[in-house]
């Protein structure tokens, strides 16, 4: 089965309530990934209390189940995120680990050179990503997303929805792309995403 919505060309372009961010295998399906827009869909919180253990949020790239059990558990992060209606759409989440990769992949803020020890592996992408070099991925060239401009990812922590341990969550640094487990009850920036199934 193939969903009629055609994607851009373009990483970046509008798309569906928000910028599109390249595809994402989630088990056999692939899925379109939608970067809500900052003014809109960027807060700032708690991932949830220390040694809270949400089982149903370890997926590396099913976005949305990560994000109803961690609301299920509480999260104040999660429940807004599901609240939330951006562009009539109410379908919004928080990206797991491998879906925020991808969106410091694609729209990197800043000239920076990157963090290559671990990071910028990703089978889930489309295609498969791998380890970062200092040069790549380089600044994104979309203008919105480049620093100081209105789209651009914060030089800051983000949240990802993938609980790593009871006590930590993964996330990713938009300065130089590190990803790395921090605790939950410190606050770090999130941006939602919705992901439209394409195909099975």
């Amino acid at each position: 089965m193939t969903n009629e919505i055609q994607t851009p060309s373009t990483i970046g372009d509008a798309f569906e309530g928000g910028f599109y961010g390249g595809k994402i295998r989630i088990g056999v399906a692939i899925f379109a990934i939608v970067w809500a827009p900052k003014a809109e869909g960027e807060i700032k919180g708690k991932w949830m209390d220390a040694y809270t253990d949400v089982q149903g949020a370890t997926s590396c790239f099913d976005s949305m189940a990560n994000t109803r059990a961690m609301a299920e558990a509480g999260s104040d992060i999660a429940k807004q995120a599901l609240k939330v209606n951006i562009g009539g759409h109410t379908d919004w989440c928080i990206p797991a680990r491998d879906v925020l990769e991808m969106g410091y992949r694609h729209l990197k803020p800043t000239a920076e050179e990157n963090y290559v020890y671990r990071s910028g592996d990703n089978p889930s992408s489309i295609p498969a990503g791998y380890p970062y070099t200092e040069a790549s991925p380089a600044q994104t060239t979309v203008k919105a997303f480049q620093e100081g401009n209105a789209e651009a990812f914060g030089e800051a922590w983000y949240f990802s929805s993938t609980q790593d341990s009871e006590n930590d969550a993964w996330t990713r640094y938009f300065l130089n792309g590190t990803q790395n487990n921090f605790i939950k009850d410190y606050e770090r920036r999130v941006r939602f995403v919705r992901l439209i199934q394409l195909s099975t």
